[in-house]
Formats: C-alpha cells, sequence, structure tokens
C-alpha cells in the first residue's frame, strides 16, 4: 500500500495507466481521469456523497471502465501550508480507500497533491469565462470535476517535470 504526498511516492507512480483525480468535498466528489501516458486530465463527473461504502461502489464502477491504476486526492492545505481539519478528512477518505482492494487493487497508490485554491481557481474561470453563474456550476457539478482536473493536471505535470 502506497500513501503519501506525491513528491514522496513519484516515483512509483502506476506506468501505463490511467489516474482518477478526487477532489474531495463534504457532499461531492469530483472526478477528473488522466491518459495512461499521465499528460492530459480530463473532467469525468461529479459524485453526489452518500454513504462511504456507497461512494466506493460508484468509485470501483469507474476504476474498472478507465483501467485507473492509481489515484490523486486533492490536500486542502492552508495558504501558509499548514494542514488544517480538511486535510485530516482527506486522510482519511485515503486510508479509508485502501480497505476496498477490490476498488483499488492489490498494491494501490494514493498520491495526495496540493489543491490550495483550485475551486477558487475554477469558480473564478466558470463565472468570467464560461459565464455560469458559481451557484449553478456548483449545482450542475461542473466547479467539482473541474477542481478535479486541475488538481490532477497539476499532478500529472509535476511527475512530468521529474522524470525529464
Amino acid at each position: 500500500m502506497t500513501i503519501g504526498l506525491l513528491k514522496d511516492i513519484a516515483d512509483r507512480a502506476p506506468k501505463g495507466q490511467s489516474l482518477l483525480g478526487i477532489d474531495i468535498g463534504a457532499k461531492t466528489l469530483g472526478l477528473a481521469v488522466s491518459d495512461d501516458g499521465h499528460k492530459v486530465a480530463t473532467p469525468l463527473q461529479t459524485l453526489r456523497r452518500t454513504k462511504f461504502t456507497r461512494d466506493v461502489e460508484e468509485l470501483a464502477n469507474i476504476v474498472q471502465d478507465y483501467e485507473i491504476g492509481g489515484f490523486v486526492l486533492g490536500l486542502p492545505l492552508n495558504m501558509d501550508g499548514s494542514e488544517g481539519p480538511r486535510c485530516q478528512s482527506v486522510r482519511d477518505f485515503a486510508l479509508e480507500l485502501v480497505r476496498y482492494p477490490a476498488v483499488v487493487g492489490g498494491k494501490p497508490w494514493v498520491a495526495l497533491w496540493d489543491e490550495r485554491l483550485s475551486t477558487v481557481s475554477v469558480e473564478n474561470f466558470v463565472d468570467n469565462s464560461v459565464g455560469i453563474k458559481r451557484s449553478k456550476a456548483k449545482d450542475k457539478g461542473i466547479t467539482d470535476k473541474l477542481a478535479a482536473q486541475l488538481i490532477l493536471q497539476g499532478a500529472l505535470d509535476y511527475l512530468d517535470r521529474i522524470t525529464k
């Protein structure tokens, strides 16, 4: 089992398999998927959270459909880089996720990636560039899956930089 900050576990990233980026919120999970070459992140969908076991069942379908080999979870650090209570809930989610080997595989790879301001950036983009009000974008799940895309793309760009 590998759970850790991306910078600490990047060398163990699954090769030739897609990664699933997850923006973990209290009510939703924003999802994005990468190509198997780890170059491009694409927004996928937003799941409304219910019980963790049901959330995992939804994730299991996505893992199978997209041949996911690892996960990148957004870690909402404070602006000074410290961890607050939301970071602990992401870490708890990661620990709980790996308890389901049918979903994540026998030796899961779960990377935590600094997501400071990802949701704010997406909200500003949607509001200013797309012309959809923030509340409507949130209701439609647009913000969460775009935040997951931003998180995942940042992680993919990091992986690309360190392998050159």
